[in-house]
C-alpha cells in the first residue's frame, strides 16, 4: 500500500533518545516503513512554546536527522515540519530560513501562548506579529497548521492563510474535546482546498482507534469531504495505544477500515491519494 502521514515528531525522539532512523525502538523507522509501496512522511522538529534559544534547538534537530535519513530508504520521501511557531522568535525572515530546510508545514503555537498566537491552554488570539508570520507563509507556500489553536486563534488565522491545514486533528463532532475541529472550522480549511490530518491519539478519538477513525472518516464523507480527509497519525509525539502503537500497524488499520465498510476508493484518498495532491501545489522537497 501507499502511505502519507502527515505528521510525526520522530526528528526530537531520535534527536534526544540519540537513536537512529534505520532501525530504533521509536513508532517511527525506516525498517517499520519498509513495507509500503511509496511512503511520504511529514517529519516534524517540536519546539515547546517556553524553550530556550528555539531556534538554536531547532537546527541542532534537523542537522542531526537530515543526517540520520543520508541513506533513507528508496520507498520514503520525506519533507519537514516545524510544531511551534517560538522556534523563529520575533524575526520573521526566518520563514525564508525554514523554506530553504525543506520546511513545508508550520504550527503557529503548541498549546500556550507565544508571539503568534495562542494554543488550546491558552485564552489568546492570533497576535500582529502572527498576522505577519502568516503572510510570510503565504509567500513561502508554506502551509499554515492549525492543529493546537484555541477557537480564537484559529477563526483569526484560518482568515489570513492562503494554505490552511490541521496536520493532526480530529472531529470535535465525534469526540468533543478542544484539540479537534468543529465542523465549520473543518469547513473552513476544506473550502480553500486544505486538509485535516486524523491522528491516532486515543485522547482525541474518544475510543477505540478503530471504531473511532471509522467514525471521523463516515462523519467527513458525509459532510461531502472526502478529498479533504489525510492522516496524521501523530506517532513519537503522543502515547498511542496497543492497537495503532508503531508505523507497522498501518497496513492492518487500513484492512481493518476497508472490512468495516469504508471502501477502498475513499481509504487510498485518506491515506494517500489526498496528501499527494495537494503537496504537489508546492515545490519538491
Amino acid at each position: 500500500m501507499n502511505f502519507f502521514d502527515l505528521h510525526c515528531d520522530t526528528p526530537y525522539e531520535c534527536y534526544f533518545q540519540k537513536q537512529p532512523f534505520s532501525r530504533n525502538t521509536l513508532a517511527v523507522s525506516a525498517e517499520k516503513g519498509s513495507g509500503f509501496d511509496n511512503w511520504k512522511q511529514v517529519f516534524a522538529v517540536w519546539i515547546k512554546d517556553e524553550q530556550e534559544e528555539p531556534y538554536r534547538l531547532y537546527q541542532n534537530i534537523i542537522a542531526d536527522f537530515k543526517q540520520k535519513l543520508s541513506a533513507c530508504p528508496k520507498n520514503l520521501t520525506p519533507y519537514f515540519a516545524v510544531e511551534g511557531g517560538a522556534v523563529i522568535e520575533d524575526k520573521c525572515e526566518r520563514i525564508a530560513e525554514l523554506k530553504q530546510d525543506g520546511v513545508r508545514f508550520f504550527t503557529l503555537t503548541w498549546n500556550g501562548q507565544n508571539r503568534i498566537a495562542g494554543g488550546i491552554a491558552s485564552g489568546g488570539g492570533l497576535t500582529g506579529f502572527g498576522e505577519e508570520v502568516i503572510a510570510a507563509l503565504n509567500r513561502e507556500k508554506i502551509c499554515t497548521d492549525l492543529s493546537h489553536l484555541n477557537d480564537r486563534s484559529f477563526y483569526a488565522a484560518v482568515r489570513h492563510a492562503e494554505y490552511p491545514v490541521a496536520t493532526h486533528a480530529n472531529c470535535r463532532a465525534v469526540c468533543n474535546v478542544p484539540r479537534n475541529l468543529k465542523d465549520d472550522q473543518i469547513r473552513l480549511i476544506a473550502n480553500k482546498g486544505g486538509l485535516i490530518g486524523l491522528c491516532f491519539y486515543p485522547a482525541f478519538l474518544c475510543g477505540e482507534v478503530l471504531d473511532a477513525l471509522f467514525c471521523n472518516i463516515r462523519h467527513l464523507c458525509g459532510m461531502g469531504l472526502e478529498n479533504h480527509i489525510a492522516i496524521g497519525s501523530d506517532f513519537d509525539g503522543a502515547q498511542m495505544s496497543d492497537e495503532v502503537n508503531t508505523l507497522s500497524d498501518v497496513p492492518a488499520l487500513y484492512g481493518k477500515l476497508e472490512e468495516m465498510g469504508i471502501s477502498e476508493s475513499v481509504l487510498r484518498k485518506v491515506f494517500y491519494e489526498n496528501a499527494q495532491r495537494y503537496v504537489k501545489t508546492f515545490d519538491k522537497v
